[in-house]
C-alpha cells in the first residue's frame, strides 16, 4: 500500500548497552582532559605558580610544626624528637586565671571592630557613587583611601600624639569647655574606642573600593526601570543598590566574623601599656609574651592552635547562618 511508513524495530538491548559501553570508553580520561587543558591554558598555569608555592611553603610546611602543642618543646631536641606530653599544654591554658580574661577581651575587641567596620565603608561606597561631580568624588576617593597606606606603627604614633595628656590637642579642645585633661591611653574604659576607631580611619577608603566595583557591575536598566516608576534616589538605594551589593557583603561579613579571634597583634601590642592591660591584652599578645619574651614555644603554640581551631568553627558556623538567610556563603 502506498504511504505506508516502514518502522524498523529497536536493536536488542545487549546491542545499546555494548553501545553505552563504547562511548563510555571512548570518553577522555579527567587525566587527558587535566593534559589538554594545560596546553591550552599554560599561561595561566605558570602565573599561579608563585602564589601557590607561597602558600606551600609559608603556609602548609609550617603547620607540620604545631606538633609542639602536644609536646615538651626542646630545641635541642626539635618538633619530633621532644617529649609528648599530649594535651598537658591546653590544660594548663584552660586552667590559668587569665583565660577567660584573654578570650572576653580579644572578641569583644574583634566584634566592636567587625560592627564597627562593617557599615560604614558601604555607606561611604554609595554615597560615592550617588556623586555625579567628578573632581570632588576623586578627591574623597583620595583622602579615605590613603589612610591604608600609612604603616600601623605610623598610625599608633600619630594617635598617641594626639591623645596625649600634655601635648594632645584632643586634651587642649576639651580643655576649652572647663574639662580636666583626660589620660585616654591610660584608661582602659577608652583603649576599645581607640582601638576600633583607629581602625575604621584606616580601612574604610580601602574596604569601599571594594563596594564601588560591585556596585559598578549593578545593570543601569534597573535604576532606569526605577526612575520610571517614580521610585526616588533613597528608594533606588534601598531596591537596587543594597540587593546588588549584598552578595558582596555577605561574603566580607563571613571572612570578619570568621577571623573575628585572629585580631591583629601588631595595633594592639604597641597601644598597650601597664595601665589599661586589663582590656589591651589579648590572645595574640598573650603568644607572644609566652612564645618569644618567656621562651614557652610549646603552650604558645597550644594557644595559637586553639585560637585557630575556634576561628575554623566561627567561619563554619557564620558561613552557614548566612548560606541559610541571605542565599549566599562563602561556597555558595
Amino acid at each position: 500500500m502506498s504511504g505506508t511508513i516502514e518502522v524498523k524495530p529497536a536493536p536488542p538491548a545487549p546491542v545499546l548497552k555494548q553501545v553505552v559501553t563504547t562511548a563510555r570508553i571512548r570518553r577522555p580520561s579527567r587525566w587527558t582532559e587535566a593534559r589538554r587543558s594545560f596546553r591550552r591554558h599554560w599561561q595561566l598555569y605558570l602565573l599561579i605558580i608563585v602564589p601557590l608555592a607561597y602558600f606551600v611553603i609559608f603556609k602548609y610546611i609550617p603547620i607540620s610544626n604545631a606538633v609542639i602543642a602536644f609536646k615538651d618543646y626542646s630545641p635541642i631536641k626539635g618538633p619530633w624528637g621532644s617529649d609528648w606530653v599530649g594535651f598537658r599544654n591546653f590544660e594548663l591554658f584552660f586552667q590559668n586565671p587569665v583565660f577567660w580574661t584573654l578570650v572576653k577581651n580579644t572578641f569583644i575587641l574583634a566584634a566592636y571592630t567587625v560592627l564597627a567596620s562593617f557599615p560604614i565603608p558601604i555607606i561611604l561606597a554609595i554615597a560615592l557613587n550617588e556623586i555625579r561631580t567628578g573632581f570632588f568624588k576623586k578627591t574623597v576617593q583620595l583622602v579615605t583611601y590613603a589612610p591604608y597606606f600609612i604603616s600601623t606603627v605610623v598610625v599608633v604614633s600619630m594617635t598617641i600624639l594626639v591623645l596625649s595628656p600634655r601635648i594632645g590637642f584632643v586634651d587642649d579642645a576639651i580643655g576649652l569647655f572647663g574639662i580636666p585633661a583626660i589620660d585616654f591611653l591610660g584608661d582602659p574604659n577608652y583603649f576599645r574606642h581607640i582601638y576600633v576607631w583607629s581602625d575604621v580611619w584606616q580601612t574604610t577608603g580601602y574596604s569601599a573600593v571594594i563596594y564601588l566595583a560591585a556596585l559598578a557591575g549593578i545593570d543601569p536598566a534597573l535604576h532606569e526601570s526605577a526612575k520610571i516608576d517614580g521610585a526616588s534616589r533613597i528608594m533606588r538605594i534601598l531596591h537596587v543598590d543594597l540587593p546588588g551589593i549584598m552578595p558582596t557583603a555577605v561574603i566580607i561579613l563571613v571572612l570578619g566574623v570568621g577571623n573575628i579571634m585572629s585580631i591583629g597583634f601588631e595595633k594592639a601590642f604597641l597601644f598597650q601599656n601597664p595601665l589599661n592591660l586589663a582590656q589591651s591584652e589579648i590572645i595574640a599578645t598573650y603568644v607572644y609574651k609566652t612564645g618569644l619574651l618567656n621562651a614557652d614555644f610549646s603552650m604558645a603554640t597550644a594557644v595559637g592552635l586553639f585560637n585557630s581551631v575556634l576561628n575554623l568553627f566561627l567561619l563554619l558556623g557564620v558561613n552557614f547562618a548566612a548560606k541559610r538567610i541571605t542565599g549566599s556563603g562563602l561556597w555558595s
